[in-house]
C-alpha cells in the first residue's frame, strides 16, 4: 500500500512539473512576442517622427533651391529627382539593406538566451 502512495506522489509531482514547464514556455513566448511588438511600435513611432522631419526639411530645401534658381517648381523637381534616385538605389539593394537586417533582428529577439540578455 505504501508503494501505491509513493507512486501517486510521483504522478502528482510529475504533473506539477509538467504544468510548471508549460507555464514557463507560455511566459517565455509571451515575453519574446511582446518584446518584438514593442520594438515594432517603437520603430514605427521613430519612423513617423523622422518621416515628418524629412518631409519638412525636403520642402525647405526644395523651396530654397527653387528660389535660388528663380523657379520654385525647379527646386521641387530637383528634390523629387534626388528621392527617385535614392529610391532606385534602395530598391535595388532592398534584400541586403532592409529584409535581411529586419529578419535577423526579429530572429535574434525571439531566440536570445539568458547570456545575451546580460550583455
Amino acid at each position: 500500500m505504501e508503494e501505491f502512495v509513493k507512486f501517486e506522489n510521483l504522478i502528482d509531482h510529475t504533473r506539477d512539473y509538467l504544468n510548471t514547464r508549460v507555464d514557463e514556455a507560455k511566459l517565455t513566448v509571451a515575453e519574446r512576442s511582446s518584446a518584438v511588438i514593442a520594438r515594432i511600435i517603437a520603430a514605427s513611432v521613430v519612423s513617423l517622427v523622422f518621416g515628418l522631419s524629412l518631409g519638412f526639411a525636403s520642402t525647405a530645401v526644395a523651396w530654397w533651391l527653387g528660389n535660388s534658381w528663380g523657379r520654385v517648381w525647379l527646386g521641387f523637381l530637383a528634390v523629387a529627382g534626388f528621392y527617385f534616385v535614392a529610391g532606385l538605389i534602395i530598391w535595388s539593394a532592398r534584400e541586403r539593406l532592409i529584409r535581411i537586417p529586419i529578419m535577423n533582428s526579429i530572429i535574434h529577439q525571439l531566440f536570445k538566451t539568458e547570456e545575451d540578455e546580460e550583455d
